[in-house]
């Protein structure tokens, strides 16, 4: 196929990688340990730990999994915490025991974690104290037979520990009373693991990694079967792109607010900075704008990653233009379209250009991305990774030119599996040739740039002409009265649908009146908006995303 995209690829990035170089996630963990010894690893609260550190705790770790648990090679383990130092110490642990991680999201409610567990068959789980409760009122009707427990301070140093731990239950009152009889806590885990080594466990790339749940924003959440041959090669091929920006190995530090539990962050930070001997700054509250604003404030980080919100919200934080971000090489945005007003707002404060980048938990999680020497935004998620193929497709299934809108198919080492126990949404997923049908809508240009247009769901239909969400709510956002904004489709008995937006206001004087007449000069009459709506607050998901589902409830 015709791939105009390599003529754009930077000097130093292969037209394709070699898969080979590591036989799972194990090997670059171990291959890191061993280069970065003294290297901190990552920190949080206060708290870092070294990749020495990191290497003994993690053999504990699958030790007390594979002796005293019984846990066995393509076990399961969910994971359920927050950005915390217990992360890496349980999710690489569990690696290292050849078990497969069920990332867990600790927010969940009780249906939400049942069906995961159930569906997953999790034998064990690490869980933060605090989200505990949730676990009790369901783990009867799972296959769940070990609990490991932790509470947010468990890492950190005497005495801050026990005040932390101190506060979050007894002045925060973070922790519901709850009941699991035969919970081990991490501690202990730790201290009887160290009595014997962990047996060594072959793996390749076809072994499970990760089941990773998509969001289950349009239905029953689904595990993506991520093997460690599909993480090996998405951090391959990251690391070779973010290598293209000037990376001095062991000194890197990067900003990790999404949580560890969603692919971007678990693959672009975690797993493909670990590669270059960085030091991941965890902020466990993102939602702390001004805590938030105040931990970057301490430290001269190089790399930030986010999603369009978080990026926004930062940016209306007082406080945050006046750090210091001298050593800030690249910014990546994903999760979400990056909007242009953000993207502008970023560069002239940070004075480095918001990359935007694409992926899906089903490609582990990147697919697409920009050149890191942008010298501004440039409204496309760039150009297909090393050893990935991009197709734009027609309903039919048939390629499309350049040009024309059609869905995005992607190809390539980093394509999940499947779906966990789900051959039939598998094969809608990935079809005969190997393409994986994202669901969303795309255009490529003539020199390989890709641009989503939007989710073919999320599609509005006026009167029989396509509107898509994402360019109302980028026109919308670029009026300085506008913080956020959401935009859906209605019904309407004479167009059959009409745009409705949803505005959380930046300027508390903002009308309707000032929002139509900024849409009037910048979309045509069938895309602007029939209902506009003020709210506090737009319904996300934990990583930002703003939920369209919840948006038509309102």
């Amino acid at each position: 196929m015709d791939k105009p995209w390599l003529q754009l690829y930077p000097a130093s990035v292969p037209a394709t990688i070699e898969t080979h170089e590591y036989d799972s996630v194990v090997d670059i963990f171990t291959e890191a340990t061993t280069r970065f010894t003294d290297r901190p690893a990552f920190q949080n609260l206060g708290k870092s730990i070294s990749y020495h550190e990191l290497e003994l705790m993690t053999q504990h770790f699958a030790s007390w999994c594979q002796h005293e648990a019984g846990l066995k090679k393509g076990d399961r383990i969910a994971i359920m915490m927050p950005n915390l130092l217990q992360y890496p110490v349980a999710v690489f642990g569990a690696l290292r025991a050849g078990l497969v991680v069920v990332n867990t999201n600790p927010l969940y409610t009780d249906r939400e974690l049942k069906h995961q567990l159930k569906d997953s068959g999790a034998k064990a789980i690490v869980v933060v104290e605090a989200f505990a409760h949730t676990l009790a009122d369901v783990i009867d009707d799972t296959d769940v037979e070990t609990v490991i427990l932790t509470r947010f301070g468990d890492m950190l140093s005497f005495p801050k520990s026990t005040i932390v731990n101190f506060v979050i239950k007894y002045i925060k009152n973070m922790v519901p009373p709850f009941s699991i009889p035969g919970a081990h806590t991490l501690k202990d885990v730790l201290i009887h693991g160290a009595k014997q080594p962990p047996t060594k466990v072959d793996l390749n790339h076809e072994d499970l990694a990760f089941l990773q749940y998509t969001g289950g924003t349009t239905g029953v959440a689904k595990g993506a079967m991520l093997t460690h041959g599909n993480m090996v090669s998405n951090i391959l091929q990251a690391w070779t792109w973010i290598n293209a920006v000037d990376q001095a190995e062991g000194e890197e530090i990067i900003i990790t607010a999404l949580p560890l539990y969603h692919i971007f962050a678990l693959t672009a930070n975690c797993l493909t900075y670990m590669k270059l001997g960085a030091l991941n700054l965890l902020i466990t509250n993102p939602r702390d704008m001004p805590g938030f604003v105040k931990e970057l404030s301490r430290v001269q980080f190089t790399a930030f990653t986010g999603v369009n919100t978080l990026f926004n919200a930062l940016m209306n934080t007082p406080g945050f233009d006046q750090l210091d971000f001298s050593r800030l090489k690249l910014t990546l945005g994903g999760g979400m379209a990056v909007q242009k007003a953000v993207a502008d707002r970023w560069k002239s404060i940070t004075g480095v250009t918001l990359i935007e980048a694409y992926g899906l938990t089903e490609t582990s999680p990147a697919a697409c991305i920009n050149p890191m020497d942008l010298s501004e935004y440039n409204d496309s998620i760039g150009l297909p990774l090393s050893s990935t193929d991009a197709s734009i497709r027609d309903p039919d299934n048939q390629a499309l030119p350049a040009g024309e809108a059609g869905e995005l198919c992607i190809r390539g080492p980093q394509v999940m599996k499947g779906y966990w126990q789900r051959p039939e949404e598998t094969a809608k997923a990935i079809d005969s040739g190997g393409w994986l049908h994202t669901g969303d809508v795309a255009i490529m240009n003539e020199q390989g740039f890709f641009k989503i247009v939007d989710r073919l769901k999320d599609m509005i239909l006026v009167s029989g002409f396509n509107v898509y969400p994402n360019e109302i709510e980028s026109v919308i956002a670029l009026h300085p009265g506008v913080l956020e904004v959401g935009a859906i489709g209605i019904p309407d008995e004479h167009s059959g649908e009409v745009v409705k937006v949803v505005i959380v206001k930046k300027d508390p004087a903002l009308t309707q009146e000032d929002i139509l007449a900024h849409c009037k000069e910048e979309l045509t009459g069938y895309k602007r908006p029939k209902v506009i709506q003020f709210v506090d607050e737009l319904p996300k998901t934990n990583v930002g995303k703003i939920l369209r589902r919840e948006l038509r409830e309102l």
